[in-house]
């Protein structure tokens, strides 16, 4: 018999779904371009003074390809910006343009008052308790070896 109950990624993932339709739900009816899943996670892992692609599909957990292909959506949708990396010349960052600033200020708006309808359905304690725990040092992933 399968068990019925969710493994915890599974409900990390739902999580951050949950944010993540919310806050593109309400970035479109605000007449935002529309940007995939995809777009607005590279946003998120996006250094103010710019980043790498190398750097942001590591952050993302995707190919390089992929972290390519959302930036050159968000160049061309004016939200990106590449610039020279003054530290590689072989390299160049990746940075928000002042568009890309506005847009990603106004997420930070958008996902604190998901965070408050959360608390008003699930309650303010249980919200702190998931931000408490989800911000203490978790360490590096257990080893094949390690107990």
């Amino acid at each position: 018999m399968q068990s019925t109950r969710r493994n915890l990624p599974q409900l990390l993932g739902d999580a951050r779904r949950w944010f993540e339709e919310g806050l593109l739900a309400a970035m479109e009816a605000a007449g935002a371009a529309p940007v995939s899943p995809t777009q607005a996670q590279l946003f998120a892992v996006l250094d103010d003074d710019g980043t790498t692609v190398s750097e942001l599909a590591r952050r993302m957990s995707v190919t390089r390809q992929t972290a390519h292909q959302a930036v050159h959506a968000l160049v061309a949708a004016g939200l990106l910006e590449q610039v020279p990396d003054p530290a590689s010349a072989r390299q160049r960052l990746i940075r928000r343009t002042e568009e890309g600033q506005r847009a990603h200020h106004q997420a930070g708006i958008i996902l604190e008052r998901l965070e408050e309808q959360l608390a008003e359905r699930i309650g303010r304690d249980t919200v702190d308790a998931l931000r408490a725990t989800l911000e203490a040092p978790w360490g590096r992933p257990p080893s094949p070896n390690s107990p």
